[in-house]
């Protein structure tokens, strides 16, 4: 079993981004024998991002890939993205640009739902010591554009999980552990869809 975890770099005011911070500590961490944990810092690019998911589905077609991001107004929430969106990115990446016509993908569908039931994860699951919440938007900017283009090239087979910044309770190590909880849960989902 191949699982791919792309977390995000720097951008606007955050310097160190939490979302890679822990997929870093995830692979520390690992999630047991037989799952390979591959981990990449994307950056905060549309163009570069939707490229980087494209060899990622193309070239080594894992079983998930879930995508953690930085949700900076969320304070010690962990956040479960359902679905990704096709159109409405109109906010400038690092770079400065949006993708043209405010759109991922020109021959998409308006939304793609994850084949990982997000709404049941969220009732089945519990971290101590963080609320998690389940969500329809992933907010129109990177992280959604991300999600979308990996939901259309692995045919559903992505998630994404937005994480708040790191704080004096929210350390790298804590999300790290939650990932880890999440994830093993995901997985579960995905052999009972195998069988």
């Amino acid at each position: 079993h191949l699982s791919f975890f792309p977390g995000f770099g720097p951008f606007r005011q955050y310097l160190v981004n939490s979302s890679w911070e822990a997929v870093k500590e995830l692979s520390k961490r690992g999630l047991g024998k037989n799952i390979d944990l591959c981990i990449m810092q994307l950056p905060v690019v549309y163009q570069k991002a939707k490229e980087q998911v494209f060899t990622i589905w193309t070239t080594l077609q894992p079983v998930l890939t879930v995508h953690v991001g930085l949700a900076s107004s969320a304070k010690a929430i962990i956040i479960l993205e359902q679905c990704g969106k096709n159109k409405g990115y109109q906010e400038m990446d690092a770079c400065g640009f949006h993708p043209e016509g405010g759109c991922c993908m020109l021959d998409g569908p308006e939304k793609i739902e994850s084949t990982i039931n997000m709404k049941t994860l969220w009732k089945n699951i519990s971290v101590e010591g963080i609320d998690i919440i389940f969500s329809r938007d992933a907010g129109r900017y990177i992280c959604d554009y991300t999600y979308y283009t990996s939901l259309y090239y692995g045919n559903g087979r992505a998630a994404f999980i937005h994480v708040p910044p790191l704080s004096k309770s929210v350390t790298a190590d804590f999300l790290g552990k939650a990932l880890q909880t999440i994830i093993l849960e995901m997985l579960k989902q995905c052999g009972e869809e195998r069988e």
